[in-house]
């Protein structure tokens, strides 16, 4: 996987956002939930099995739709936003495993997870293609991709103001408001569901991993 070569220099700018955002995060997105995102969560959460990796977990808004008896393992790169996941977690009573860490350099062993889980992250990801490729990586064969994001709009005048709008919006908050991960999922995952709504500008997609095929 091809990186780009400003990716780690993005990932520190993005962490310090990230830091800087977290006290206000859970006020500010539970606004989108409510507008755009309703459902969404416990559509994704709902449907993890086994051993869960959950990337870019923020403050853990996800703990409580998971179901019971799964394993949770969180990966966050922000330490701020860390702190306020464990903090859930405990008054969730939850008993899961969150770490500081870079979706997109998974110190994780491959194939160790049955279900990777990823809502409303790979916007902010600076190199989204390289932490599907690590969900890839650490996925068992069979194992099953879940996200809930926002993504490019089919519609023209919305793409229009989403164009218009995502050099400001990756200033302030390294958010991508155009990506659709749809554009690369397809080489690593068998594409089994997605849902659209709000105008396309939102998007949930379940997958399956595709075994890797070997170079004769």
């Amino acid at each position: 996987m091809r990186a780009n070569p400003d990716f780690a220099v993005e990932t520190e700018r993005v962490r310090r956002l990230q830091d800087r955002e977290a006290p206000r995060y859970d006020r500010q997105i539970a606004v989108f939930e409510r507008l755009l995102f309703g459902g969404g969560r416990e559509w994704v959460c709902g449907q993890a099995r086994g051993n869960v990796l959950e990337i870019a977990a923020g403050t853990a808004r996800n703990l409580p739709y998971y179901p019971h008896g799964v394993t949770v393992t969180g990966i966050e790169v922000s330490e701020q936003m860390l702190a306020l996941g464990r903090a859930r977690a405990r008054e969730l009573g939850r008993d899961v495993d969150l770490r500081l860490g870079d979706a997109q350099a998974l110190e994780l062993a491959d194939e160790s997870f049955d279900t990777v889980v990823c809502t409303l992250g790979l916007c902010t990801i600076p190199d989204p293609a390289r932490a599907i490729a690590e969900a890839h990586r650490v996925l068992r064969r069979g194992g099953q991709l879940l996200l809930l994001e926002h993504v490019r709009s089919p519609r023209f005048p919305v793409r229009l103001v989403q164009r218009l709008l995502e050099p400001l919006a990756v200033r302030a908050a390294g958010d991508h408001l155009t990506r659709e991960p749809l554009d690369y999922l397809g080489e690593m995952f068998e594409i089994e569901r997605v849902e659209r709504s709000k105008l396309g500008l939102v998007e949930r997609v379940a997958a399956r991993k595709r075994p890797v095929r070997l170079s004769s």
